[in-house]
């Protein structure tokens, strides 16, 4: 669960400047976890940037960091304190937020010395935080309004989250425990800050929550202009499709709603991609998980999908050695796999995680079991990764360029590929005049088992 140096702005090369005028203070940020929490991170730093905060890319150059953790697997925990020892080692002063922050005891167990503790999206408590350890002294003819919101990530991508919580009730998760339950944004707000992304240059907008399909059903409905009886998540799509930019929705469960998504993606509307998180395929499996148990219906869905739009994209994620997975649910998943013939897939051997009500459940898996079926499960997934990319070779496909390397090469993504969780295509010839966020066409002429190579045309 080692996160990507792209969503360590403190490893990867962040975007921040450097430039600090004299006696302005200045903070770190360490962001870790999944990109809801990158979202946070950067809605921080942009408040202390309004207030008069310069933003250090380093430890050497902050008057104090602050460290965003992830809480959601126990090696996350492990890597989060790692984290939060290697910032009071180069700086000295630290103040912890995230998810991790839901439990200050074992924050402050491992390490007494942080200043403070906040639990997740507690932006006015980190504020406070900041506030009382390096005290604000804005320069208002530079300061108090900054021309645009501070990113973490390439210019020409950028996570756009529209709800925080989750509704469900997984017996593996704790996350509804630590950031409570659907809580959506309204249409308006989350439309504003994609114009003003879309204005700024961003070229991809990448939906994120922890229930994408279920956003706006706590709201009851009542947004102006908005269809009675209709998901409230068609309208959003629909809408952030008129922008003119890539639009990627992660984190879609199947609900019977999703279907009616992809009209939208034939249309060009948006990517025709989902990322939906099935964690299982055994129903006996997914009812001690707590989810629904309908794999066979989700086949039948699937291949509504396909044929509405046959070029859509499908990821998701499993769990592998759940307590009571028998060899017989295993097999099960596998041939599920075979069916599904999923585009790109993730899987995570079960760990227990403190406050999980699948901690209690009966008949665990050992470890070597787990992990000779997560061998057996990632085999299996890259057969079908390596097959379905073959199949593209000779295809002209539209990809968008995140990088070119002092060698010239291109380092892109096809409109089948998120960053960073899934794989890349790469053009070595006549690629050194790209720039990031380029969205150019190639002719796929390699394939290999997650990555792709193309030549412009």
């Amino acid at each position: 669960m080692q996160n990507p140096p792209i969503l360590r702005p403190d490893l990867a090369r962040a975007r921040v400047s450097d430039t600090r005028r004299d006696g302005q203070p200045t903070i770190g940020m360490v962001s870790l976890g999944c990109p809801k929490a990158l979202v946070d991170s950067e809605r921080i730093l942009t408040r202390l940037r309004a207030e008069g905060y310069g933003i250090s890319a380093d430890y050497a150059g902050a008057d104090a960091v602050i460290v965003n953790t992830c809480g959601f697997l126990d090696s996350a925990k492990a890597e989060s304190l790692d984290a939060i020892g290697e910032a009071l080692a180069e700086n000295g002063r630290v103040i912890v937020t995230g998810c991790l922050g839901a439990e200050p005891d074992y924050i402050t167990g491992a390490h007494p010395r942080v200043l403070a503790v906040t639990g997740p999206h507690q932006y006015e408590q980190v504020l406070d935080a900041v506030h009382a350890a390096v005290p604000p002294r804005p320069d208002p003819f530079v300061d108090l309004l900054p021309a645009s919101a501070v990113t973490l990530t390439p210019r020409h991508y950028s996570y756009l989250k529209i709800s925080e919580g989750c509704n469900h009730a997984c017996k593996f998760c704790i996350i509804p425990d630590m950031r409570g339950p659907l809580v959506s944004r309204p249409p308006e707000a989350i439309l504003r800050e994609a114009e003003r992304l879309v204005a700024a240059g961003v070229k991809e907008l990448l939906v994120i929550s922890q229930d994408t399909s279920a956003y706006g059903t706590d709201r009851g409905f009542r947004e102006a202009g908005h269809q009675a009886g209709r998901a409230p998540v068609l309208d959003l799509a629909r809408d952030l499709g008129e922008l003119g930019v890539w639009v990627r929705l992660h984190y879609v469960y199947p609900y019977p709603h999703v279907r009616e998504l992809i009209p939208l993606m034939t249309a060009g509307k948006i990517l025709p991609y989902l990322d939906i998180p099935f964690q299982h395929a055994h129903p006996d499996t997914l009812r001690r998980m707590a989810r629904p148990a309908a794999s066979e219906r989700t086949l039948d869905e699937i291949a509504a999908w396909r044929d509405v739009c046959p070029d859509i994209a499908l990821r998701s994620t499993f769990i592998v050695g759940y307590p009571g997975e028998t060899e017989a649910e295993f097999e099960t998943l596998l041939d599920w796999l075979d069916e599904a013939q999923l585009d790109r897939v993730g899987c995570f051997q079960y760990e227990n995680v403190k406050g999980a009500r699948s901690n209690a459940l009966p008949d665990h898996v050992p470890d070597d079991v787990k992990q000779d079926r997560w061998n057996r499960f990632m085999e299996k997934a890259q057969s079908i990764s390596e097959a379905k990319l073959a199949a593209r070779v000779g295809q002209r496909q539209e990809v968008i360029v995140d990088d070119v390397d002092d060698d010239g090469i291109a380092t892109c993504r096809t409109r089948a590929d998120a960053p960073e969780i899934d794989g890349n295509l790469f053009i070595d010839e006549d690629a050194a005049r790209l720039t990031p966020g380029q969205i150019v066409t190639v002719l796929v002429d390699e394939a290999g088992e997650y990555d792709l190579w193309g030549r412009l045309v």
